[in-house]
Order: C-alpha cells, then sequence, then structure tokens
C-alpha cells in the first residue's frame, strides 16, 4: 500500500472516532472563556451580553450563575477563593458564596465605549485580559480601541500594547518561553517572547494567518503536545496549529457557525470543550443552527489539554 494511501486511512480512522456533542443546552447570547475546574469537576464560563458567569456541573447537568453590571469578557479561578473577572472596563474578584462583585482596578478610562475581552492567566499567577470597542453588530466595532493589559498579583496594572481591534484568544508555550495571543480582525495568530520573571513580551510576530474560509479567530488553548487549538468565529470549526511549523494541522467542524471559545476538561483533560454564541442571528439561521449559543464536548481527539493556572493575587 502506498505510504499517501496507508496516512489517508489513518487520518479517517482518527476522525470518524471524533464526538462533537452539545453537553450545555442552555442558550448563550456569547458563551466565551471556559475554564475547567478539576477540583469540583465543572466547567466555569461566561455569556458575555447576556452579563452572567456561569457555572455548570456535567453529573447533575445543573447550572449556576452570578449576573454582573456591564458585559463580561472572562473569568479565571482564585487561589484565594472565588474568581477573577474582566467586567466592563474593571478587573473585578467575585465571591460566589456571597453572590458579591469587587473592583480591583479600572482600565481604559478615557473610553467609555470600551470593554474587557477574553483573559487568561499566566504560569506566575497574572491574569492577562484585553480589551475592545463596544460593537454595534458582532464583530462590527470602531477598530484599534483595544489595548492589552495584566493585573498583576500585587492588583497593579501594566498596559503591554494598545491599537488593539478584538483582543482574543491568548496562551503561553509549555516552557513558557512563548505567549501565543489573537487579535481577531487581524486574522492571525502571533507570537511573542515571554518573560515569566517579568511578565515582559517582545518580537511580536505572526505565527499563523487564517485562510478565507476559516473564520475570524477567536478563543485559544494549547495541548499537552504544545500544539494550539483555535476556535473561528463564523467559520463553525476549531483550528490545531503547530507553532514549530506555523501549519494547520487538524480541523474539527461543529454543527453551529459561531464558535467562539474553547478549553480541555474532564477528568484527564481529554475533553475539549467549545462555547458559542446566538447574538445577531436570526429566526432563519436559529432554525438551521438549534443549537447555537450552547457549549459543546469533543471527544476522542487523542491529545490532552494542560489545568489552567489560577490568579494569585
Amino acid at each position: 500500500m502506498e505510504i499517501f494511501t496507508v496516512l489517508k486511512v489513518l487520518a479517517e480512522k482518527t476522525m470518524s472516532s471524533i464526538k462533537v456533542q452539545c453537553v450545555v443546552k442552555e442558550k448563550n447570547r456569547i458563551g466565551e472563556s471556559p475554564v475547567w475546574e478539576e477540583k469540583e469537576g465543572t466547567l466555569l464560563y461566561v455569556d458575555v451580553s447576556g452579563q452572567k458567569v456561569c457555572r455548570w456541573n456535567p453529573d447533575t447537568n445543573h447550572i449556576q450563575s452570578i449576573q454582573t453590571d456591564a458585559y463580561v469578557g472572562s473569568v479565571v479561578p482564585r487561589r484565594s477563593g472565588g474568581y477573577v473577572i474582566g467586567v466592563g472596563t474593571r478587573f473585578a474578584a467575585v465571591d460566589w458564596e456571597t453572590q458579591t462583585i469587587k473592583t480591583i482596578a479600572h482600565v481604559d478610562k478615557d473610553k467609555s465605549n470600551n470593554r474587557f475581552n477574553d483573559g487568561k492567566v499566566d504560569p506566575a499567577g497574572r491574569f492577562f485580559a484585553g480589551t475592545m470597542g463596544m460593537e454595534v453588530r458582532p464583530a462590527e466595532l470602531e477598530r484599534g480601541q483595544g489595548s492589552l493589559y495584566t493585573l498583576n498579583t500585587d492588583h497593579s496594572v501594566r498596559k503591554h500594547f494598545d491599537q488593539v481591534d478584538i483582543s482574543n484568544g491568548l496562551d503561553w508555550s509549555l516552557d513558557h518561553n512563548t505567549f501565543y495571543y489573537i487579535d481577531s480582525l487581524s486574522f492571525s495568530v502571533d507570537a511573542f517572547d515571554y518573560d515569566l520573571q517579568t511578565g515582559s513580551l517582545s518580537n511580536r510576530r505572526v505565527l499563523y494567518k487564517l485562510e478565507k474560509d476559516e473564520g475570524i479567530p477567536d478563543g485559544m488553548c494549547i495541548d499537552t503536545e504544545g500544539r494550539l487549538w483555535v476556535a473561528c468565529y463564523n467559520g463553525g470549526r476549531v483550528l490545531r496549529i503547530d507553532p514549530a511549523t506555523g501549519k494547520q494541522i487538524e480541523t474539527v467542524k461543529l454543527p453551529v457557525d459561531k464558535t467562539t471559545s474553547l478549553c480541555f476538561g474532564g477528568k484527564d483533560y481529554s475533553e475539549l470543550y467549545v462555547t458559542s454564541a446566538c447574538e445577531g442571528m436570526d429566526d432563519a439561521w436559529m432554525a438551521r443552527q438549534p443549537e447555537a449559543g450552547g457549549i459543546f464536548k469533543i471527544s476522542g481527539l487523542g491529545v490532552k489539554g494542560m489545568p489552567p493556572y489560577s490568579f494569585a493575587g
């Protein structure tokens, strides 16, 4: 058998073992920022324009939520308990037990039309999150209004750069020496050199440029093999990208167009959870994609993900 045929058969066998299932059927207007909580065995996430932070228990299928007073872009676990969120233009602490939210720091004070979007904790326990201008319609906004920030463990805030359109997916390489970042309307995944000691970024370069039919790059996570997984908004898919070669090596399609973000979870981090949105969809579109706004579990990928880091402040 020719080597090409062997590889094709292996690829088809692998793809046939992949299962995509809608596990959270409650519709989120803009589901985002999924984080697996290992201790509780729950999935944490936000509904950006629904203005709530949610926690789903797969064993009971029960969803708990807390309402926010503005669009909430991301949520991360906190080592001391509770969570930290990027809400409106504020970093804020969430006490889940008392259902209260307390502001930690403000950003973009001169831009009243801005809001936080995606965020994640680095290996040293710092919270990275970026901003963007408020959307007129999904992915339509005043460009160049956003910035990327870090909330340090002492609650000071550092601004890395501005002129961002839609600050989105972010993660770090397994050796912590590279920071991966998505500004959605650049249609690329970028890489920076990363100094874990100082939290500094340098040497920005394009790692992967999306093809026209792949959609808009949104949320991102990394697996234990050091490959990146990118959710493609209006692309109905997630991509697996090899940072070493800058090549797309796998595509998994979903039954909804507006795939937004993703994380690995489950008992051994072998399940990929993908959030989605239904904002901006008309009745005909919703009829074609009734699971839009739900959360999907992809199993059978044959790879595992990294546990999330927690904010240390």
